[in-house]
């Protein structure tokens, strides 16, 4: 099969028309082993491949792109990069995208290679047309030029080449093409400075972080909104959190959210800046980041108390961000009342809310309710026994309603909510108090998709796997639920039948 692809290779090289070929060689490729392929292949016949792009007829540059994907995967990124340097380059120039991503997606394979890499560093032109190949029209051509650049970044040498020569000029005038290239570039700049804080001191001395500080902290609402997504993906790196609070950014960031009382439009940048300080108050200390910036907390309850569906949604997922840790929830507890209050306006808007909104508060509440086997102290569970009882007058039945309900996201989301608290045991002593429920647990004929199926078995693996569950459900129920356990997710009862003569 190998000699017949050479063949073919050779018949569509000597063509002037030659799809027939390509269509046969396209389906042959796919037939061959890379390593026979690879024993195969000269150069003379990639070369040849590579010329047939120059034409305007769309099905051959769509063949040739197939086939060429498959031959250059079998050969080695060092051979890609020493041999056909120059076709790489013409690709990169290809009015097809289709060419463009073919040629940089080789580019990201050679700088995953430690030996190759050195070679495109030496090839200052390639990663010029790279660079500007993150101005094209086409988000696919753009995003594997950010992948292939930030690969590169990855070693010293990538870092001096793209941030300590003329291509950071290249890269400065790219930015200047419009608004979502510019935004192109901060994001190729937050992945590379994420890294390592020798990368984002690199990032730094080019001046493109204090240039999307700038952004960030200007007086256009709308560009404000999309830096601090970017800001935020910084402030989850140890380093991007340090260096963002030397430079006095989380300060300016508190500081906007204080000034935002008097500003109408603030409705458009609000929610980033709140999700912000969630994301730092987990990977950082929720206590210290909301002693420290008490405004956030302020905001959050201010948000989640308003009538506004996309300020409550915001403030609900920042809450169960915050409350995902047993130290965000001692900072929730805090507020005594007022979470407590609001708990309960959560568990309103879970029953009665549109769909999308239901669903990011059974998020929350599962995040909220969650405690480890090895943090349920008496006093942590009693509290997540009050937050509970704080949603509604009959939580249990509140869940359990949504959970029948013909909607599979949310019959989903309150079955998370169950096994969030499942292993529990003031969860479990109410669940085998609440008739039929237990029966409900092991009963499958209830779950009519995969998602349902796999979601009930989470729950009878909480209950299930409880150090406290045999004792508190009795044995009969314990058995159940270890034959539901053994049986697996999607287990169907077998039944038999008997076979009467005559019957169709």
């Amino acid at each position: 099969m190998a000699e017949a692809v050479a063949e073919l290779l050779e018949r569509a090289a000597r063509r002037e028309t030659p799809l027939e070929e390509l269509r046969a060689l396209r389906l042959a490729v796919q037939a061959v082993p890379p390593a026979a392929l690879r024993a195969r292949l000269g150069d003379h016949h990639l070369g040849a491949l590579f010329g047939l792009l120059s034409v305007s007829d769309r099905e051959q540059v769509s063949a040739c792109v197939s086939i060429l994907e498959r031959l250059l995967q079998a050969l080695d990124p060092v051979y890609v990069i020493q041999n056909l340097r120059e076709e790489l380059q013409k690709g990169l120039f290809h009015p097809d995208d289709s060419v463009k991503i073919l040629t940089i997606s080789q580019v990201g394979r050679i700088v995953e290679n430690s030996d190759a890499v050195t070679e495109i560093l030496n090839s200052p032109e390639l990663l010029r047309q790279i660079i500007n190949c993150i101005g094209g029209e086409k988000i696919a051509v753009a995003k594997e030029a950010i992948k292939s650049l930030s690969r590169i970044a990855q070693t010293q040498e990538g870092l001096e080449a793209l941030f300590v020569s003329t291509l950071l000029s290249d890269l400065k005038n790219v930015m200047a093409t419009n608004d979502v290239v510019r935004y192109r570039v901060y994001e190729l700049i937050v992945e590379i400075s994420s890294v390592s804080a020798e990368s984002l001191n690199y990032c730094a001395n080019s001046g493109l972080i204090a240039e999307l500080i700038g952004e960030l902290t200007g007086e256009d609402v709308l560009v404000r909104a999309t830096c601090i997504e970017m800001v935020t993906s910084l402030a989850l790196t140890p380093h991007g959190r340090q260096y963002l609070a030397q430079q006095g950014i989380i300060d300016k960031i508190s500081n906007i959210i204080v000034g935002a009382e008097s500003d109408p439009f603030s409705g458009f940048y609000l929610p980033g800046f709140v999700k912000f300080f969630g994301n730092l108050a987990v990977v950082d200390s929720p206590q210290q980041i909301c002693e420290r910036y008490p405004v956030f907390m302020e905001k959050v309850f201010e948000m989640a108390e308003s009538h506004d569906p996309t300020m409550i949604g915001v403030a609900v997922d920042t809450l169960g961000i915050l409350g995902s840790n047993v130290e965000g929830k001692q900072v929730l507890q805090k507020t005594r009342s007022r979470f407590q209050k609001l708990l309960n306006r959560i568990g309103h808007q879970a029953k009665n809310a549109p769909t999308e909104l239901r669903l990011r508060c059974l998020d929350a509440i599962s995040s909220l309710l969650y405690l480890p086997p090895e943090q349920q102290t008496e006093d942590l569970l009693r509290m997540t026994e009050s937050w509970f009882t704080s949603l509604s007058s009959q939580p249990l039945e509140l869940f359990r309603s949504i959970s029948t309900q013909p909607f599979p996201d949310l019959h989903c989301g309150a079955l998370r909510v169950f096994t969030a608290i499942a292993n529990q045991p003031w969860a479990q002593k109410l669940m085998l108090d609440s008739p039929g429920f237990v029966e409900y647990i092991v009963d499958r004929s209830v779950e009519p998709d995969k998602a349902s199926k796999d979601a009930k078995y989470e729950l009878v693996k909480a209950l299930g796997n409880s150090k406290t569950i045999a004792e508190i459900f009795g044995n009969q129920y314990y058995l159940r639920l270890r034959a539901y356990l053994r049986e697996g997710p999607y287990y169907v009862k077998a039944v038999s039948t008997t076979a009467v003569e005559g019957a169709e």
